[in-house]
C-alpha cells in the first residue's frame, strides 16, 4: 500500500471524542444541507429516511439534517422538518433509526429562518425591522426573543426522545441567530444588540436551555459563520470573538461555515467551481481559541484537501456537502486504501440558484435510489425545485395555520 494512502486512511479513521462523552467513529461528517424532503407538513418521508440511511451505510460518522425548524411560523422552506410536540414521532424515530445504521450518528440542525423565512408561509421577523431591496421583515419583540430558549429546548428534547444522537444549533448562513450576530441585521439597542457579547446573548441563553433540557451527556453542537460575506456584516474579528464566547459554554462541537442567503449576496454554494476549502484558515485560528472540537465545512472536493486540513490543525473533523451528494458512500471510499475523489460536474453559465437546485434535486434522486437516471439541467432542476415548494405551501398552511 502507498504510504501516503496508509497515513491518510489512519488519520481519517481515528475516532473523535466529544466533551459530553459521545464518540464519532471517524473524521468525516455529512454537512447539514436543506434536503427539502419533508412531506410539507413538517414530517419525514420515505425518501428522506432512505437518503440518510445511504449516508450511514456509506460510512459517514455523522449526518446533519438541515433545516429542522423549532417554530413552524418561520421555516426556510416548506420541505423542512418541524420538531413540535404534535410531530409524527414514529416517523422521526424511523428516520433516526435508519440514519444511525453502521455505527453512524444523525443529528437534526435546529433552526429558525427569521428574516429569511419563506414568505408564502411566513411573516418574516428578525432581530430588527428591515426594508431593503429583496428583503422586508418586522423586528422581534422582547417577549418573542425570550420564548426562543424554551422553543429550542423543546425541540432538542423531542430529538432526544426520537433517538437522534444529538442536535446542532444553526447560527450561520443568514438565518435567525446569524442575523443576531450580524451588525447588518441586528440594530437593537437593548441587551440583545450592540457589541458582540450582546448580539451573542440569545445564543448563549438557547445553549443553556438546551443543555438543561437534554442533560450533560447528550451532544449539542453549533454552526456559526466565519464571515457573512456582506459589507457591514459579521467580520472575522467578531466571529473569532464568538468562538471565545462559545468556549465558555457547554457545546460539544463548533461547525465553521460562512456566507448568507441574503437576497443578492454572493453564495459560495451556488458557484460552478471551487477554489478549494473556503474556511480552513479561519477554522485553524478558531482552534487556537478553544478545546471544543472544530469542524469545518465548505469547498472540500478531494481527500488530499481533507487530510491536509486535519494534519495542519485546521479542524478536528471535516463536513462535506456536495461531495457526499455525488457519492453517498464517499466516506467508505476515502477510508479505503485507494481513496478516489468524486467527479464534480461542470455547468455552462447556469442561472442564479440553478447549481444549488441541481444538487438539491439530486438528493431526491438519491433518496429514491434513482441517481443513475438523474439527468436534469440546472435550469430544469430549479424549475422542478420551485414547483415542488409551491405545491407544498398549501399543505404547510393547512397543517400550521
Amino acid at each position: 500500500m502507498n504510504q501516503n494512502n496508509h497515513d491518510a486512511k489512519n488519520l481519517l479513521t481515528h475516532p473523535l471524542d466529544l466533551p459530553c462523552g459521545a464518540r464519532l467513529k471517524n473524521r468525516l461528517i455529512k454537512s447539514a444541507m436543506s434536503d427539502s424532503l419533508g412531506d410539507g407538513a413538517g414530517n419525514p418521508t420515505d425518501a428522506q429516511m432512505r437518503l440518510y440511511e445511504r449516508w450511514a451505510e456509506g460510512g459517514a460518522a455523522l449526518s446533519l439534517i438541515g433545516e429542522v425548524q423549532v417554530i413552524p411560523g418561520y421555516p426556510e422552506k416548506p420541505g423542512n422538518l418541524v420538531l413540535v410536540p404534535d410531530a409524527d414521532l414514529p416517523a422521526l424515530q424511523e428516520l433516526a433509526k435508519r440514519g444511525s445504521k453502521n455505527g453512524a450518528q444523525i443529528w437534526p440542525q435546529l433552526g429558525h429562518a427569521g428574516a429569511l423565512a419563506h414568505g408564502p408561509i411566513s411573516n418574516p421577523k428578525g432581530p430588527s425591522p428591515l426594508n431593503v431591496e429583496g428583503l422586508q421583515c418586522e423586528g422581534m419583540s422582547l417577549d418573542e426573543i425570550h420564548e426562543l430558549p424554551q422553543s429550542y429546548a423543546r425541540a432538542a428534547t423531542l430529538a432526544q426522545e426520537a433517538s437522534f444522537g444529538g442536535v446542532l444549533i444553526h447560527a450561520g448562513h443568514g438565518f435567525l441567530f446569524s442575523q443576531f450576530l450580524s451588525p447588518l441585521f441586528n440594530l437593537r439597542n437593548d441587551a440583545y444588540g450592540g457589541e458582540v457579547e450582546g448580539r451573542f446573548r440569545i445564543i448563549r441563553e438557547v445553549i443553556d436551555a438546551v443543555r438543561q433540557a437534554v442533560g450533560a451527556s447528550y451532544p449539542v453542537g453549533i454552526r456559526i459563520n466565519s464571515t457573512d460575506k456582506l459589507e457591514g456584516g459579521l467580520t472575522t474579528v467578531d466571529a473569532l470573538e464568538v468562538v471565545r464566547l462559545l468556549d465558555k459554554t457547554s457545546v460539544d462541537l463548533i461547525d465553521i461555515s460562512g456566507g448568507t442567503y441574503f437576497p443578492g449576496a454572493a453564495s459560495s454554494s451556488d458557484g460552478t467551481a471551487s477554489s478549494g476549502p473556503y474556511f480552513a484558515d479561519f477554522a485553524k485560528r478558531a482552534k487556537a481559541l478553544t478545546d471544543i472540537p472544530i469542524v469545518v465545512t465548505g469547498g472540500f472536493e478531494t481527500r488530499d484537501q481533507v487530510v491536509r486540513a486535519l494534519r495542519d490543525g485546521a479542524a478536528d473533523a471535516i463536513s462535506l456537502g456536495r461531495a457526499m451528494i455525488l457519492n453517498p458512500s464517499l466516506a467508505n471510499t476515502w477510508l479505503s486504501d485507494a481513496g478516489s475523489d468524486p467527479e464534480f460536474p461542470m455547468f455552462d453559465a447556469p442561472s442564479r440558484g440553478g447549481v444549488t437546485a441541481w444538487y438539491s434535486m439530486r438528493l431526491t434522486a438519491l433518496g429514491k435510489d434513482e441517481e443513475s437516471r438523474f439527468d436534469l439541467s440546472p435550469a430544469n432542476a430549479l424549475e422542478a425545485y420551485e414547483a415542488r415548494d409551491a405545491g407544498r405551501c398549501e399543505t404547510w398552511r393547512n397543517r400550521f395555520s
